[in-house]
């Protein structure tokens, strides 16, 4: 398998301490300490950091520092209604659109999920996860909304990956994905588009445990402040 790239790895590393609470909420981050934790360059470090503020995982200040971003339950919400929207529509028009040779990918991309399901690697099952979800954005034919399903697919990618840390979701996800692509496969784009939909607004329930686990990191840094 491809070597994970350093700056993923860090991203991804710096994701997990965030929402492990090693990394609080408002708390800044020192990319010297960074680099020393990680045992790797600047640049690595930076890109990483970068593409975390594109996530909305951390906020990047000028002349002040990066900070872990305080989410919001409220907005967190917001995102994941708009991006089950998007999924549903792009699920819908792959049904009536998509071709014999990306419905084999498809296939392929499952059957990678399920062999990280099986070996309880939540990480690289996320990144299967998101070949899945890219191929129907793809398959839709409709640019604009595939890039639009894109970009905020990046923007939720830490919240989106990490949720599967819950007991049993990979299996319960890979049942989704699987129920998404039989649908399309049948050309039944309302089955489609309801069986995306729903496989989007589940992972905020999922992420609530999350989310709740942050406040209470976040509390006592308040009560202190």
């Amino acid at each position: 398998m491809a070597r994970v790239p350093e700056s993923q790895r860090v991203r991804d590393a710096l994701e997990n301490a965030v929402v492990d609470g090693r990394y609080r909420p408002g708390e800044r981050l020192d990319p010297v300490e960074l680099e020393r934790e990680f045992g790797c360059s600047r640049t690595p470090v930076r890109e990483a950091l970068q593409a975390l503020q594109r996530s909305g995982l951390v906020q990047i200040r000028p002349k002040q520092g990066t900070y872990v971003t305080e989410l919001s339950v409220a907005e967190l919400a917001e995102r994941f209604e708009v991006m089950a929207e998007l999924e549903g529509m792009a699920a819908r028009l792959s049904a009536r659109r998509i071709e014999r040779r990306t419905l084999d990918e498809l296939e392929e991309a499952l059957v990678e999920c399920e062999t990280h399901a099986r070996a309880g690697d939540a990480d690289r099952y996320y990144y299967a996860n998101a070949r899945f979800h890219d191929l129907v954005y793809g398959a839709c034919g409709n640019e604009y909304l595939r890039q639009q399903a894109h970009a905020l697919q990046r923007a939720l990618q830490p919240y989106r990956r990490l949720q599967l840390r819950v007991p049993d979701r990979m299996r319960r996800s890979l049942a989704e994905h699987r129920a998404i692509a039989a649908a399309i496969t049948d050309g039944d784009g309302e089955a489609a588009e309801n069986a995306a939909r729903d496989h989007v607004l589940v992972q905020v329930k999922e992420f609530s445990n999350l989310v709740r686990a942050w406040n209470q990191v976040r509390e006592p840094v308040e009560q202190s402040g």
